[in-house]
């Protein structure tokens, strides 16, 4: 199923108006967060609330509504079967931990997936009120005005975001933050993947990259990055199993490099100690 323009601007609107009504209703819980309980899911540091879920279930019906024949797939409440080969690809609050702690790195992310991978993306960061707008064929925007990947700075003197979690070896992360730092390479962490993906978008960062992440965390981000400009890995339909994959966005004459360097493929970045079948993050 090919969409036409029509279609994907109608679903491009539909998604800005999801994020932004998710982003207030994130934000009011934001105001409130000492009220919340919490809960783990693998680790101490991947936790969820009650935001989480009704950000998730607010998101999925004002879309459902809309798109009844297309799949939906959240961190919270998993994949639910349409009759296309359209998937919507929601991740109500990347950068829980950020969130729960009054910290201003989070967002909401939602993404479109066809059989060509990433389609369209909205990432909404309430604190900050911006929203990262665009996809195939649409461009990017924030707060309505056009951005593109910086053509200014590369990775020998702009900034490079990374990521981690208890997915990967500690050790090999800590290795490669020492290469990278041997290269002069700068870099930094904002607490969400999904919204340092937009900052790439956005030109404010060169590129992206983090050894096992899943869809949800990135495909809004790999969206808007395509449509700015960018380079991204490719996605296999595997990844809507919520498998984590290696992660790799950046401006194009400084992709092959940090592929180079990050080597994601390599099975010694996985954590053998992580416990076998959890649930992804």
């Amino acid at each position: 199923m090919e969409l036409r323009e029509l279609d994907l601007r109608v679903r491009l609107t539909a998604m800005e108006h999801a994020a932004r009504e998710a982003g207030d209703l994130a934000l009011r819980y934001f105001r409130k967060r000492d009220l919340l309980d919490i809960e783990t899911k693998r680790s101490l540091t991947d936790m969820v609330s009650l935001a989480d879920r009704e950000v998730e279930t607010l998101i999925r019906n004002r879309l459902l509504s809309e798109f009844r024949d297309d799949a939906f797939l959240g961190e919270e409440h998993g994949m639910t079967g349409g009759l296309n080969c359209l998937t919507w690809v929601i991740d109500p609050i990347d950068g829980t931990a950020p969130f729960l702690n009054g910290l201003p790195g989070w967002c909401v992310s939602i993404g479109l997936r066809d059989a060509s991978g990433p389609l369209l993306g909205a990432i909404y960061a309430p604190v900050l009120d911006e929203l990262y707008l665009g996809g195939r064929g649409q461009g990017a925007t924030l707060n309505g005005k056009p951005v593109r990947v910086t053509d200014r700075f590369d990775l020998s003197t702009g900034l490079l975001g990374i990521g981690a979690n208890d997915r990967i070896d500690p050790a090999r992360f800590g290795r490669f933050c020492q290469d990278l730092s041997a290269q002069g390479i700068a870099h930094v962490r904002y607490g969400s993947g999904a919204l340092m993906l937009a900052f790439v978008a956005a030109g404010r960062l060169v590129g992206y990259c983090e050894p096992r992440m899943s869809i949800w965390d990135c495909l809004a981000g790999y969206a808007l990055i395509e449509a700015a400009g960018g380079r991204v890995a490719p996605c296999a339909d595997a990844e809507l199993r919520g498998i984590g994959f290696p992660v790799l966005a950046a401006i194009p004459g400084d992709y092959d490099r940090l592929s180079a360097l990050t080597a994601f493929d390599d099975p010694g970045w996985n954590n053998a100690a992580a416990p076998a079948g959890t649930r992804p993050a």
